[in-house]
């Protein structure tokens, strides 16, 4: 059987499972008079008898192929002369042709015999070791199968132990995203403080010139700035319209209405980024261009004359990501909203406000820790976006805040150093981690001013 096939079979063994410890269950307690006289519901115990089916029989898969590949590769570098073994880059090189050659993406010619020998060891041991493991899955699934039903009985209070487990596992998940936070800071850290050994970190954070690819500047405010820029531009599109649409979904539009409009805003999110980059860089560039090309406009900062440039302006790439942006400040905005109590609109209608004097000063008020969670989510958001922003706004690193300019963002460089064969090594990839860094700063900071947000307001209607 395939992995594939095995995982499957494990699942359909604890499925067939849980429907024989439900099923014997009942039988004792039809023997006992009714389902008064069990411990607990038929239900627990049948998922009981199905994790205790289920865990050891999943842990003995993966352990299996934790450590089956390790161990084969050491049969099969026992194979090979000891002149082969000594150096270690060429042992992991040697490895990797005799894997290629044993499934079969390159052919025996120009090869040494010891290699072609050793590739079909590895086919024979991985054969066998797929073999072995169809039979201890089989077996292990009729064992503790049969001891989870066998451990099917009135006295069993199955569903305390149901819910310790399920406890314990929501436990594990929360212990794993903690220490994968905890994981991603150190690796960051680790290699950002590499990098600030290399170039000081006032020019880092006050440089106003980046050109990493050539490892001259490292200056990264004009990749704050923008990232500010864009992120600014798309919630402007942004927040008034996810918001204005969700007071709209939540108060007066009709449920027909609501049942149409909603899960077409919500589709906005499912399209993939590269997509709007796509109508970015075709649709809305040119028409941006023509509409403002030739013109001449006075901001408060600086002047703009006729538009001269190819479209990758951070105009486009804002207007675009704001638009993809919409549904997390309308769906959200839009739930929060209906969790408003409804004995408060009553209460202000009651006393003769009107329907929109009752949104302003009762539940947009009530609503607003879940408003600017919404939003802030959607900064986040933005401020992630990398495809977008490469496609329409480019990737020249200049330091302006015209939204007719080229400019580039954190993420779209972060991305331009990492991709490629790169020297994990130089200034120049290390340089992407410290970027990386200043983002993770940049976002922790904005959860933390969230927070904030939401337990002061929250405590005036608590």
């Amino acid at each position: 059987m395939t992995t594939t096939q095995l995982l499957l079979l494990i699942i359909a063994g604890a499925v067939a499972v849980y429907f024989l410890g439900r099923g014997r269950a009942r039988r004792q307690a039809a023997q006992l008079g009714g389902i008064t006289h069990l411990s607990a519901l038929p239900l627990f115990y049948g998922t009981q008898a199905a994790i205790w089916c289920l865990i050891p029989c999943l842990a003995i898969f993966c352990l299996w192929l934790i450590f089956d590949d390790v161990l084969i590769r050491e049969l099969v570098v026992r194979q090979l002369p000891p002149e082969l073994t000594g150096d270690a880059a060429k042992l992991a090189l040697k490895i990797d042709t005799i894997e290629s050659l044993a499934r079969n993406d390159i052919g025996p010619k120009g090869l040494e015999p010891s290699m072609i020998q050793a590739a079909a060891s590895l086919g024979n041991y991985q054969e066998i070791s797929q073999l072995a493991l169809s039979v201890v899955v089989v077996c292990a699934l009729i064992f503790f199968g049969s001891w989870g039903w066998l451990r099917v009985k009135p006295h069993v209070k199955s569903r305390v132990e149901v819910e310790r487990i399920f406890m314990i596992g929501l436990l594990i998940c929360a212990g794993v995203a903690v220490l994968t936070t905890v994981g991603i800071i150190v690796s960051v850290l680790g290699e950002s403080i590499l990098f600030f050994k290399e170039v000081p970190p006032q020019d880092f954070l006050f440089g106003l010139e980046w050109d990493a690819q050539s490892a001259t500047s490292f200056g990264a405010v004009p990749l704050f700035v923008g990232t500010l820029l864009i992120s600014t531009i798309a919630m402007i599109v942004a927040v008034p319209t996810g918001l204005m649409s969700a007071i709209y979904l939540s108060e007066y539009a009709s449920p027909r209405m609501r049942s149409w409009v909603k899960p077409l805003l919500e589709i906005l999110a499912g399209i993939p980024t590269v997509v709007y980059g796509f109508f970015a860089a075709i649709t809305v560039a040119p028409w941006v261009l023509h509409l403002l090309g030739g013109q001449t406009f006075d901001f408060v900062f600086f002047q703009v004359g006729p538009l001269k440039v190819d479209g990758e302006i951070a105009l486009v790439a804002g207007l675009v990501m704001g638009v993809m942006i919409i549904p997390f400040v309308s769906s959200l905005s839009d739930d929060v909203i209906n969790a408003v109590p409804q004995a408060l609109r009553n209460g202000s209608l009651g006393l003769g406000a009107t329907q929109s004097e009752t949104i302003k000063k009762v539940v947009l008020p009530a609503a607003l820790p879940g408003i600017v969670g919404s939003i802030l989510l959607a900064v986040s958001r933005a401020i992630g976006e990398t495809m977008i922003v490469v496609m329409a706004a480019g990737m020249a690193a200049n330091l302006t805040i015209n939204p007719l300019e080229t400019v580039t963002t954190i993420t779209v460089q972060i991305k331009a150093l990492l991709v490629g064969d790169q020297d994990f090594n130089s200034v120049i990839t290390l340089s992407a981690f410290a970027l990386g860094l200043m983002l993770f700063a940049t976002t922790l900071a904005l959860n933390i001013f969230a927070l904030r947000v939401v337990k002061k307001y929250r405590e005036q209607y608590e």
